[in-house]
């Protein structure tokens, strides 16, 4: 029996759906917990392509809620992108994988986007969604954001010209500081937020865009809560990403955040584009939480996060010292930040 028959007597796919999503070619930025599930889940189901992006490579840490990945991979720290692919093949050869180590960028994606059908969100970190939602919305592509952290998550289908973007809803959620490594984060949440994914992936990819969800989905499983808005109110004709003068400011390369090794002193500074100011208390508050060693005074924070001590100022600007590796003090800004 053809390895897709079950999903053929789905009938909201059948046959034609299936040929649909063998067609396919799909962009799944950041192989961590939400990659692995989501490229598993497109693979296993037949797409006929699959670009995995990601800079990192596998710890011990990831193993508890990241698919694909083995402890010998995290033994040798072998990268996501690779240990993904290899294990992908496995399951599905008829599938293109290519595995893509890299620190993506709007260089990277322009190059890559041609002929793709869907941008699918895995990365950890806001500044990366930003350059996802404006490459979607400059291509017409369909985004679908999802982000977990704890017992949270959420989940949205972002089609542009339809529905608001990413910037629209980044106005209603307050995540700053809260990263799997401030508060921690259990399997199941990120099981919860690509069901939601990969659910609206398949609508996508066999056709079914009349079928995808128009509200933006939000869930705490220890508390028992889950929320289902109607998000078109927070579409803004203001927007630079999706309003009715976009620029599409990510894509531009003096809108990414900066980062600089600082000559003789073994220290990367960060600033964020944005130059938002950030709430060194709450920050402080949560790290402590955490565990980590928090000090300071009215100006600026210090944290030390296994042996590395990061400084934080007002504007958002940080000093990462003990590394010199510009990608290295990205991982632990965001690790801390999102």
């Amino acid at each position: 029996m053809d390895r897709y028959s079950r999903q053929i007597l789905f009938k909201k796919i059948g046959e034609s759906g299936q040929k649909e999503i063998g067609k396919k070619h799909a962009i799944i930025l950041g192989v961590g917990a939400l990659g692995t599930h989501t490229s598993e889940t497109l693979a296993r189901a037949g797409i006929r392509k699959l670009q995995i992006i990601d800079r990192d490579y596998v710890e011990m840490s990831n193993l508890q809620r990241q698919h694909l990945f083995t402890e010998e991979d995290a033994i040798k720290k072998w990268p996501k992108a690779e240990a993904a692919k290899n294990r992908l093949q496995q399951i599905n050869s008829d599938v293109e994988i290519e595995a893509i180590v890299a620190q993506a960028d709007e260089v990277l994606l322009e190059r890559i986007i041609e002929d793709v059908d869907l941008l699918i969100d895995g990365t950890d970190n806001f500044e990366t969604r930003f350059l996802m939602n404006d490459i979607a919305h400059k291509y017409d592509i369909p985004y679908i954001f999802g982000s977990c952290v704890g017992t949270f998550g959420m989940a949205f289908t972002i089609i542009p010209g339809e529905t608001p973007c990413l910037q629209c809803l980044l106005k209603k959620l307050p995540l700053q500081g809260q990263t799997c490594d401030t508060v921690g984060i259990i399997a199941p949440t990120v099981q919860m937020v690509t069901a939601h994914q990969s659910a609206e992936a398949l609508k996508i990819l066999s056709g079914n865009r009349k079928a995808v969800r128009k509200t933006f989905v939000s869930f705490d499983l220890w508390e028992n809560e889950y929320v289902s808005l109607k998000a078109d109110a927070l579409k803004s004709k203001d927007c630079l990403t999706c309003g009715e003068d976009c620029t599409f400011p990510f894509l531009q390369a003096d809108s990414n955040m900066k980062v600089a090794v600082l000559c003789g002193r073994d220290t990367v500074q960060i600033r964020p584009v944005d130059g938002v100011p950030i709430l060194l208390e709450q920050l402080a508050d949560r790290w402590r939480s955490a565990g980590f060693e928090v000090g300071g005074n009215p100006f600026l924070l210090s944290i030390v996060k296994e042996g590395t001590r990061v400084v934080f100022f007002k504007d958002g600007r940080a000093l990462v010292h003990g590394t010199k590796n510009p990608d290295e003090a990205r991982k632990i800004y965001h690790s801390l930040i999102g």
